[in-house]
């Protein structure tokens, strides 16, 4: 989940907390937004980490008796950042970190410029490509976050969605230790279903991976905790036994 440390998110963190314990949630981990580079000039995803991890000391020690709190953060992928967010991990600890994409060829997928004069075979081609060489050059993460995310801002039946370039992907990161997020927000944007999708959840389970997190990627208290059962329920009949989570950057496997 996100707080006000994330340009996107208005919801302070102690609000996001509460929610959380009024769910019945037992852990949780904030991933604030670092996106370098991004294409759009208003807004910048930058956080202060020295005010970043004081807020957090002071929220676990706050709630310690109450709600488990991890320090995560959210990592968005390009391929020449890859030496800059290594340079950030050599003087930053977390306990978790996504690395996501929601920039390719330098234009963000929100605005849709992905997309202008090409096909959608070719702008996924793009997305899925980029994201093979960030997986291939850096290792600093702990999952993908919403691997198949550029489906949220265009789709078309019949479209190509890359499973081959998808394998190699697993193909790197499994052998590694590293896993892939189920991520519930593609009910919030109206596509009824979980990001990635079950053919990719799938493959995944195919190739030996056992890494796996769920989340809500909620920016807002009533969000906190959205859909989860519904990704629990999916790993199940996929096959799962485990749902990850993350200490120190290690993974804790809990029985599902």
């Amino acid at each position: 989940m996100h707080s006000s440390f994330s340009a996107d998110c208005k919801a302070p963190m102690e609000e996001m907390i509460k929610a959380s314990i009024q769910k019945g949630l037992k852990e949780i981990s904030f991933t604030e937004h670092i996106d370098y580079d991004y294409p759009d000039p208003t807004i910048v995803f930058e956080v202060d980490l020295e005010d970043y991890d004081r807020k957090i000391c002071d929220m676990q020690q706050q709630y310690r008796d109450t709600i488990n709190i991890r320090k995560g953060i959210e990592l968005g992928f390009q391929p020449h950042l890859i030496e800059r967010y290594d340079e950030l991990l050599s003087k930053q600890s977390f306990d978790f970190i996504i690395g996501s994409m929601h920039t390719t060829d330098q234009k963000d997928l929100h605005s849709g410029r992905l997309f202008e004069d090409q096909s959608l075979n070719d702008a996924y081609e793009k997305y899925y490509t980029e994201l093979y060489q960030c997986v291939q050059g850096f290792e600093q993460f702990s999952v993908l976050g919403h691997l198949d995310l550029v489906t949220r801002y265009k789709y078309e039946p019949g479209v190509y969605h890359f499973l081959d370039v998808i394998e190699e992907i697993f193909k790197t990161i499994i052998p590694r230790g590293q896993g892939i997020e189920i991520n519930t927000s593609g009910y919030k944007y109206d596509m009824n279903r979980l990001l990635p999708s079950r053919e990719i959840l799938k493959l995944y389970y195919d190739m030996g991976g056992e890494i796996i997190t769920v989340g809500s990627d909620a920016h807002k208290p009533e969000r906190v905790g959205d859909r989860i059962d519904e990704g629990y329920h999916l790993l199940q009949e996929i096959g799962f036994k485990y749902v990850t989570t993350f200490q120190n950057r290690n993974p804790i496997f809990h029985k599902l």
